[in-house]
């Protein structure tokens, strides 16, 4: 009865302790190449980006390590366009890395190839 009740427990404490792991933000897991966390948070970025398409609104943002280097990368949707601008922010300095122009059709292309 005792064993049964010790595995129980150990199966409760394991579990608790690999959900807690999974619940870190990409902002914690992300790291640059030296081993670095961003400087720069998701909110200042934002704003950053979002000073390069006025009226935009964010349809998606992420923390990506390109290259060995921390960038926030915002999909923007202009207003009167179906087109997404992608705005790169370096999360170190917080200076746009790059700005491009996304269509429907690249969207696509690049949806599949991350599949």
């Amino acid at each position: 009865m005792k064993i049964k009740i010790t595995v129980r427990s150990l199966i409760a404490l394991v579990l608790a302790v690999g959900i807690a792991g999974t619940t870190i933000t990409a902002a914690d897991a992300a790291k640059s190449a030296s081993g670095e966390h961003p400087k720069i948070s998701k909110k200042e970025a934002k704003k950053i980006a979002l000073a390069k398409v006025p009226g935009g609104k964010i349809k998606e943002g992420e923390l990506e390590n390109e290259k060995g280097k921390l960038i926030w990368s915002f999909d923007i949707r202009a207003p009167g366009t179906r087109d997404i601008t992608e705005v790169q922010v370096d999360a170190m300095t917080g200076d746009v890395v790059s700005v491009e122009n996304e269509t429907p059709a690249d969207e696509k292309k690049e949806k599949a190839g991350k599949k």
